[in-house]
C-alpha cells in the first residue's frame, strides 16, 4: 500500500514555514515507487506527507519501524507510534516492526534506497557535519553515520544560510564530520546542488532568484549548470 499525503502534521511548522515547504516538496520530487526512504530528525520527516499519491514509498526508522505513514490527523494519534525523532507518526498497512538492531542491520546492509538528513555544514567535496558542535550538549550522534555510510543515496535538507546569515555550504567543513564524501545532493530553500567530482553543480533556482543571488550566499565555488532551471516542488 502506498503511502499517501491526504493526512497533515498536527504539529506546527518551525516558522520559516514557506522555505521548508519548498525544502520539503523538493525532496518528495525525488522519491521513486519502490523506494525504501529514511528520513532524518527535523524538517526530514515531512517528505512523508509528500508522498506522490500513487507511489509506494516505504518509510523506515532506526527506532525499528518499517512502513511509516504520514502524521496523524488530530484526535487520532497513537503515542506508541513515534519516529526517530520521538514524534507521533502513523502508519500503513503492512508496517512491520522491530528491534533497533534490525534496523540498523537494513542501514548497514546497503537496504536503504535514499537518506535524507538534515546538517549544519556540507562542502565542495560532499563531506557532511551534522550532529555535534564542540563545546555544546549532545544526546549522541543517532544514526546519521550509519545512514550516510550505508545508504545508497543521501539527500541533504537544511535551510542555505544560518541565522546569522552565514553560508551552510562550505569550502571546508569546520565542524566535526559525520561522513567523507557521503553527500550526493544538497537541496536547500534557494537551490538544488548536485556534488560532483568537479565540485557543487547548481541545477537549479527557486523562483525570483539568479544565479548570482545564490552564490553570494555560499562559500564554496558552485559551478552554474549549462540547462539552469527553475526549482519545481510537488505535494
Amino acid at each position: 500500500m502506498p503511502t499517501t499525503n491526504d493526512q497533515r502534521p498536527t504539529t506546527k511548522l518551525p516558522k520559516d514555514t514557506e522555505k521548508r515547504d519548498r525544502i520539503v516538496k523538493r525532496i518528495a520530487r525525488e522519491l521513486r515507487d519502490g523506494f525504501y526512504v529514511n528520513l532524518g530528525i527535523g524538517m526530514p520527516t515531512l517528505v512523508a506527507n509528500c508522498v506522490p499519491p500513487g507511489m509506494h514509498v516505504v518509510l523506515q526508522s532506526e527506532n525499528g519501524m518499517l512502513g511509516i505513514g504520514p502524521y496523524p490527523i488530530e484526535g487520532q494519534e497513537d503515542t506508541d507510534l513515534i519516529n526517530a525523532g520521538k514524534e507521533t507518526v502513523s502508519e500503513i498497512p503492512g508496517t512491520a516492526y522491530f528491534s533497533s538492531a534490525d534496523s540498523f542491520g537494513m542501514i548497514r546492509g546497503g537496504h536503504i534506497d535514499l537518506s535524507v538528513l538534515g546538517a549544519m555544514e556540507v562542502d565542495e567535496q560532499g563531506n557532511l557535519a551534522n550532529w555535534m558542535i564542540p563545546g555544546k550538549m549532545v544526546k549522541g550522534m543517532g544514526g546519521a553515520m550509519d545512514l550516510v555510510a550505508g545508504a545508497r543515496r543521501v539527500i541533504i535538507a537544511m535551510e542555505h544560510t544560518t541565522r546569522e546569515g552565514q553560508s551552510k555550504i562550505l569550502r571546508r567543513c569546520t565542524l566535526p564530520l559525520t561522513g567523507v564524501k557521503v553527500v550526493n545532493t544538497i537541496v536547500t530553500e534557494m537551490a538544488y546542488i548536485e556534488v560532483t567530482p568537479e565540485g557543487l553543480l547548481l541545477a537549479e533556482i527557486a523562483p525570483g532568484l539568479s544565479a548570482e543571488d545564490v552564490q553570494r550566499a555560499t562559500e564554496a565555488r558552485l559551478i552554474v549548470s549549462p540547462t539552469l532551471r527553475t526549482m519545481e516542488v510537488v505535494c
